[in-house]
């Protein structure tokens, strides 16, 4: 998806039309050349219907596309009104305005000459001095010139406000000449998803507009406020009693006052109250459509029979043959179970054989002549499930397909071309990592899937659960709806680790076995202050590691931390760290943006999924020094780098203003624009960690008490390492983070919606 772009970018960019390169009738799509004061421009965007030879002023921004280079990106089109006499007679003569035809543009001008547009816009009595236009007629020439190019005025009157460019822009393209009316009324129509000012900036206004402090347009955006706000914090609803006493916290009225306001917005459906009884909750609209969306459809793909048979005995015992490997009793079962059910769900922590019986289950469908495709929620992810499985893996947006063409809400789903009118057609579809999937893309997930096709869904339920909105694994297995199948056997080999060992009694609510054995693979180092966790990471990344096991310190090694602010969040650290492991140096090149200095060599992470970012595979026996010449072999060509991906900075070109990173095998081009996609990786949060491996790990903990320590979040970071496990920091910090469990409590009703529809179902059945 294009980002929204900052504010202060916004601009006006006038000039005549002298060329339209491409028009889309159905949306107004429109690629145009604009001849800017003899230089020549290109401007896209939706844009009311214009002529060659037209005059116009654009309101936009100016963007880098990574094909057609420089453009003017359209947010609002003004055609400009001409100054003289025969100027405005032409313009009249061209039907623009309704109810003036050739004859009475001649005689409107004839009459006031270049003042004509200024008597059709304030004097429109006037115009009932020329013959054959009547009062109501008048009256109707200039309501059409006020629509036509109201825009002006209102653009005017909302900058009146305080509101920027891009404000005004949204507000007006939502409700038109009537804008500056509707925002003076209720200044809180402007927190709307299709404008999203901030709650607070649009309090603000609404208290230097005289609204009081209990309006109930304040209190209604305020409950709104406090439940897009929760969804950052991963609820998908909240319990009524606990929206309204935060709604009056947050606002400073009185309780009635409040919960008469919910009243009605419940009535009016912008939010949805449910009663399970014990509690009632509120919802958003998007989200409560979801839950109930994703427990119908998952009944529904259940209540299909589809007459499938177990594996038996002899075929498990070929698959064991063909893996070396002798499967136990509960992994047997779960080959049987995934081979029958329509949705199955394989769950596990570490060292208890996932990806072995993940494999067994692809094989065996594979077997039996089934199409097989394997999803994961991130870039990585998906390459994770690609390299232990031996077969291609995709995002999940990329296996639903992004369309581009449909607006979208902040609030919800990204629209896909694979959905109920178009589903996948594969038989058998595996997610990996399911932890990580939310409640949204869960939704559109299942649109997109057949009644006849197979689900199999793989993840540790005590991993970190979604950045977004839900907790939909969890709840899956808690409601006992779906087959489920948990490993919990350790195998010999994977016992030996401390970091399996351990990662086991984390989830188990044990402090974890610290010796510090020169054969262990967990060890803590006990720092206490902010420059001796930096003098440590230093010594570790640039000497210790590499010379004890021969290994990179920048790109075997990866430094997680909780957050990002801070002394030792990830911010400070990724700095810290670039000094000491890729320093400034003559001749190295850098590009420095408002939010940091990229240098070459760097380690860097895409932090978005960008499908229009182009890349280049080169055959494996090109050197590096052969890139972008022509005796490049190249091996492939695509485009897209996805958020999480880890890369190197390559080559850095100012005259072309351009970075190339490589990832892995592709070498991608970002333009200093789009670079702004890029943050440095020293050092990365446990969050974009899940869903990767990486062979050291050094953990970066301080203070006990912090708001992001807590267990899951400790026991994400200790399964993310495959050899070696350092945490850098303080032994009270790892006690507390065991201890605090809270944060895995995440409002929600996907449970026992699952378990209502079982019950209702079984009885319709009966």
């Amino acid at each position: 998806m294009q980002d929204i772009q900052q504010e202060q970018n916004i601009e006006e960019l006038s000039g005549n039309i002298e060329h339209i390169i491409y028009r889309n009738p159905q949306n107004g799509f429109t690629v145009m050349e604009i001849n800017a004061a003899g230089t020549l421009i290109s401007a896209v965007g939706e844009i009311d219907d214009v002529q060659v030879g037209e005059d116009v002023t654009l309101t936009g921004y100016y963007m880098q596309h990574p094909t057609y280079g420089d453009q003017f990106k359209v947010e609002m089109c003004v055609k400009t009104l001409p100054t003289n006499a025969t100027a405005i007679r032409k313009y009249l003569e061209s039907g623009v305005i309704k109810g003036i035809g050739a004859v009475t543009a001649r005689r409107i001008t004839d009459k006031f000459g270049d003042s004509s547009l200024d008597i059709i816009d304030n004097y429109p009595e006037k115009l009932a001095e020329i013959k054959g236009i009547s009062i109501g007629k008048a009256e109707a020439i200039s309501k059409e010139f006020k629509r036509i190019f109201g825009i002006r005025t209102a653009m005017a009157q909302l900058s009146s406000l305080g509101l920027s460019p891009g404000i005004c822009v949204k507000v007006w393209k939502k409700y038109g000449d009537m804008a500056s009316a509707a925002i003076k009324e209720n200044p809180y129509r402007l927190c709307d998803a299709e404008i999203g000012l901030p709650f607070e900036k649009a309090d603000a206004l609404g208290y230097s507009l005289g609204m009081m402090k209990n309006s109930g347009y304040r209190i209604r955006a305020g409950i709104l406020h406090i439940l897009q706000h929760n969804l950052g914090n991963g609820h998908t609803c909240l319990p009524k009693d606990k929206l309204l006493a935060m709604t009056q916290a947050f606002l400073g009225v009185d309780a009635e006052e409040v919960e008469g306001e919910l009243t009605e917005t419940i009535r009016d459906t912008d939010v949805i109250l449910r009663d399970f009884g014990e509690r009632e909750y509120i919802y958003l609209p998007e989200l409560y459509k979801a839950e109930t969306y994703i427990s119908g459809k998952i009944l529904l793909l259940n209540s299909v029979e589809m007459g499938r048979r177990e594996p038996d005995s002899e075929l498990i015992h070929r698959l064991e043959e063909r893996n070396g490997i002798t499967y136990d009793e509960t992994q047997k079962e779960a080959i049987r179970q995934a081979a029958v059910s329509n949705v199955f769900i394989l769950t596990g922590g570490p060292g208890t054989g996932k990806t072995t019986i993940l494999n067994a289950i692809i094989q065996l469908a594979e077997m039996k002549g089934e199409s097989v495709v394997l999803a994961a929620p991130t870039g990585r992810a998906s390459k994770r499930m690609s390299e232990v499985t031996g077969r291609d893996a995709k995002t999940i947006h990329r296996l639903l397909e992004v369309d581009f063409s449909e607006e979208t809400s902040p609030i919800g789903p990204l629209k896909f071309k694979k959905n109920e009118k178009n589903q996948l057609k594969n038989d058998l579809i595996v997610i990996d990592e399911m932890s990580m999937v939310d409640t949204m893309l869960f939704e559109a997930l299942l649109r997109a899937i057949r009644m006849t096709s197979r689900l199999v869904l793989v993840g540790d339920s005590n991993q970190l659960p979604s950045v977004s909105a839900g907790s939909v694994l969890r709840d899956m297995i808690v409601s006992e709806v779906i087959n489920t199948v948990q490993l919990k056997h350790v195998f010999r080999q994977a016992a030996q680790s401390l970091i399996v060992t351990n990662a086991h009694r984390i989830v188990n609510g044990e402090q974890p076995t610290i010796n510090n054995m020169a054969e262990d693979d967990f060890f803590l180092m006990h720092r206490t202050t902010a420059n001796e966790i930096e003098d440590t990471l230093a010594e570790l990344c640039a000497k210790r590691l590499p010379k004890k096991y021969g290994i990179s310190g920048i790109w075997d090694v990866q430094v997680l931390a909780p957050g990002r602010k801070g002394n030792v969040g990830i911010a400070s650290l990724n700095d810290w760290l670039q000094g000491v492991l890729n320093p400034q140096r003559d001749g190295k090149w850098e590009h420095r943006n408002e939010q940091r200095t990229l240098r070459v060599g760097d380690k860097v992470m895409q932090t978005r999924n960008n499908y229009d970012i182009e890349w280049t595979r080169y055959a494996e026996n090109t050197p590096e020094s052969k890139y972008f010449t022509d005796d490049a072999e190249i091996e492939e060509q695509g485009a897209g780098i996805f958020n999480g991906d880890i890369g190197r900075v390559l080559n850095i070109d100012r005259n072309d203003r351009c970075v190339d990173v490589i990832f892995d095998d592709k070498v991608a081009r970002y333009t200093f624009e789009n670079a702004g996609e890029l943050e440095l990786a020293y050092a990365i949060t446990v969050h974009k960690s899940q869903g990767s491996e990486y062979s050291v790990v050094i953990l970066v903990l301080t203070n006990p008490g912090e708001r992001l320590y807590y267990r899951s979040l400790l026991y994400t970071a200790v399964t993310r390492a495959k050899k070696l496990l350092i945490i850098v920091g303080r032994k009270d910090s790892i006690a507390y983070m065991v201890e605090n469990n809270r944060k895995m409590i995440r409002y929600s009703n996907l449970r026992k919606l699952l378990a209502q529809g079982r019950s209702y179902g079984e009885n319709i059945i009966q």
